[in-house]
């Protein structure tokens, strides 16, 4: 894994071989934030990481000047090692283990960007979920959006909020938004 753009372009990242995570491709996160750099200043941006993994996509929030990014995942080693590069990087980064599903209820403040990165495995209801708690707690502000990754087998173009949709290659970023 490497980042991207921004202060640490090209850094690569070498994370532990246990953590049961799948990161973004590179082409994947290339396009994505292709997209969010002609939308948003990123040192502006106030951003959630959900299902973060490794941290892939905090990383490339945090070179690129977002101070404001928060990663949560339930698996402690995955939590750790987001802590421990964020540490190493001089990266603003909050790290909470918790079951997203459970954070979601009891989080109370919004924020501009949500991206989350479930397991590809989830069912469609597990997918949607993950929308009907963001948007029934309020925890976008006014303009802004979540994103969901997943499989190119698994549709939400039916879901409420739902705006558009990219597929890279397996993966599908699904853009959301207040309606």
């Amino acid at each position: 894994m490497r980042i991207i753009s921004g202060k640490y372009k090209g850094k690569r990242l070498s994370a532990p071989k246990k953590l049961p995570v799948r990161p973004t491709t590179d082409m994947a996160k290339e396009g994505l934030f292709n997209i969010l750099n002609n939308q948003y200043n990123f040192s502006e941006l106030s951003v959630l990481d959900l299902f973060a993994g490794t941290g892939n996509i905090s990383y490339e929030f945090a070179s690129r000047g977002t101070n404001n990014i928060t990663a949560v995942d339930a698996h402690y080693a995955c939590t750790g090692y987001i802590k421990s590069t964020a540490n190493e990087l001089d990266f603003s980064i909050e790290t909470i283990k918790s079951d997203v599903y459970s954070y979601l209820e009891k989080v109370k403040h919004k924020v501009d960007i949500i991206f989350a990165d479930p397991p590809y495995d989830f069912t469609k209801e597990q997918f949607l979920k993950i929308a009907e708690l963001v948007f029934k707690n309020k925890l976008l502000l006014d303009d802004g959006l979540l994103i969901i990754e997943h499989s190119k087998h698994t549709l939400l173009e039916d879901a409420p909020n739902f705006d558009n949709s990219r597929k890279y290659g397996g993966s599908v970023f699904s853009f959301f938004k207040n309606e």
